[in-house]
């Protein structure tokens, strides 16, 4: 079975699309497989994302992302300093 990743943005609505079902009075099975997704992932999204707007969590997954950029620059600069370090101590 094909696995789909679904963007922020998608992950908020099919949120709200559940809520919308859930206050209907459908449970949350019901509402899980209506938006195609299991339980555990509806669980999973509704932790991340609960009470998230479409904007703010566009903008968390772009910070994400910059978060996971610096600190791979920073590992990088932690490698060469490590290297300079080694290379200036004259015990060999």
């Amino acid at each position: 079975m094909n696995r789909k990743r679904f963007k922020a943005e998608e992950i908020v609505n099919k949120l709200r699309e559940a809520d919308v079902l859930l206050s209907k009075g459908h449970t949350v099975a019901q509402a899980c497989k209506r938006i195609g997704v299991t339980g555990f992932t509806y669980y999973r999204w509704r932790r991340e994302y609960g009470g998230m707007k479409t904007n703010q969590a566009k903008r968390l997954k772009e910070l994400e992302r910059e978060n996971a950029r610096l600190k791979r620059l920073l590992a990088d600069a932690e490698l060469d300093k490590a290297i300079l370090r080694e290379a200036a101590n004259p015990n060999f």
